[in-house]
């Protein structure tokens, strides 16, 4: 195995902490990631890898030791690990950024890296496709709410949040969503379409969607290779797809069906 760290991989949606395999998924997720120790030199987590989760300033919640372990070592190791807020892990705050030194982040926004830029964020919300998700996005991410949320007790909290994610996933499968839904349907693609009039990126990689997707996306002129269709990637889940991206010398891979690191 090359001992050179040169790839930039993206995960995303575990919902770690639901459903009767919960534990599987974390550690085959865990598997993953310690295959990435010789190669990874950035790993960007496209939200939702907890189900739920919020941080107490004394409290952590139960479980997950195995992930949060994982991502410990790689840091350790020298990777650096990128985590981008999700709508199911909103609430996280700076924990993983001070027990681990994890970069946070609560918007989409451009990454660069070797020498290629990347839109990346979880991608719930975008496109203005979901007034009312967006009202609540905005109740759940002010600051007041979030205290008084944090008065009750966790034995209260978690139920409640459990019940909501619970009817969440019900929502996305009685309306039929886990497929590409359309170019005008699919609030991440009108986003990044919008995002293309006026930045310059070579790929974009988002999660949420619990699809898998690689497909090409209008045109646009990129300085070091001249016009070209801009290549978006959704990681699809970790949750029914065991499906992740991982970009290496100019060239971007959606691997899926898989419980390990692809070989290539």
């Amino acid at each position: 195995m090359s001992d050179i760290r040169n790839k930039l991989y993206f995960v995303s949606d575990a919902h770690l902490g639901s459903g009767a395999d919960s534990r599987e998924r974390e550690l085959s997720l865990c598997r993953l990631l310690d295959s990435m120790k010789t190669d990874a030199k950035r790993l960007v987590l496209l939200g939702d890898m907890f189900d739920f989760w919020f941080s107490y300033k004394h409290v952590v919640p139960r479980g997950h030791v195995r992930l949060l372990g994982k991502l410990a070592e790689l840091a350790d190791a020298g990777v650096e690990i990128h985590y981008y807020i999700g709508n199911h892990d909103m609430w996280l705050f700076d924990y993983l950024e001070k027990e681990i030194g994890v970069v946070m982040h609560s918007e989409p926004d451009i990454m660069e890296f070797d020498g290629r830029r990347f839109l990346i964020g979880h991608g719930d919300g975008l496109g203005g496709f979901d007034p009312g998700y967006d009202h609540l996005k905005k109740i759940f991410r002010n600051r007041a709410c979030q205290r008084l949320f944090a008065l009750l007790p966790p034995r209260l909290t978690f139920p409640i949040a459990q019940r909501w994610s619970d009817s969440n996933k019900l929502r996305h499968q009685r309306v039929g969503l886990q497929h590409y839904l359309g170019d005008d349907r699919e609030g991440i693609v009108i986003y990044i379409k919008e995002r293309m009039q006026s930045d310059q990126f070579d790929y974009a990689v988002f999660g949420h969607r619990h699809t898998p997707l690689d497909m090409e996306i209008g045109t646009q002129a990129i300085k070091h290779s001249g016009n070209q269709a801009l290549k978006y990637i959704n990681t699809g889940d970790w949750l029914d797809h065991r499906s992740y991206a991982v970009y290496a010398e100019g060239n971007i891979k959606l691997v899926e069906d898989c419980t390990g690191k692809d070989d290539n």
